[in-house]
């Protein structure tokens, strides 16, 4: 991939195995985004993910157990790194009031459930740009 190829790092929070990741990661990969995957939940893991990888966006799946405060902590632990210049998605299975919650935390957009890997990719190409 180019240096100005965007690389996102995709993660999930909450329970189950959730496949349309791997789709949905494929989709972006033929779009020309460079996707990188983890499987682990822990917001410190996640961000560690994102600095190890050199990541310019984090879009997280969220499956039932997601948690506010684990935005939240997403947050605090990418301004401590300086990394606040990373944004964050979200999309699949949260309520309205914790859209708004983690939309005021600074998630810069949430996709529902039934959101087309079209629309998604359009979103990203005109919203995410590389932060390096």
């Amino acid at each position: 991939m180019g240096q100005d190829t965007v690389r996102i790092l995709m993660a999930k929070l909450g329970e189950g195995h959730e496949p349309a990741i791997y789709k949905l990661g494929g989709a972006f990969s033929e779009a020309g985004f460079e996707v990188i995957y983890t499987t682990i939940q822990d917001p410190q893991a996640i961000v560690t993910a994102a600095v190890q990888e050199s990541a310019d966006h984090i879009g997280i799946t969220t499956l039932p157990g997601a948690r506010v405060e684990d935005f939240a902590k997403i947050f605090e632990l990418l301004a401590r790194e300086n990394l606040s210049q990373i944004k964050v998605t979200a999309g699949g299975f949260f309520e309205e009031e914790d859209i708004r919650r983690i939309k005021e935390l600074g998630v810069v957009e949430f996709f529902p459930k039934g959101a087309t890997y079209a629309e998604l990719i359009e979103w990203s190409k005109h919203h995410i740009t590389r932060t390096s």
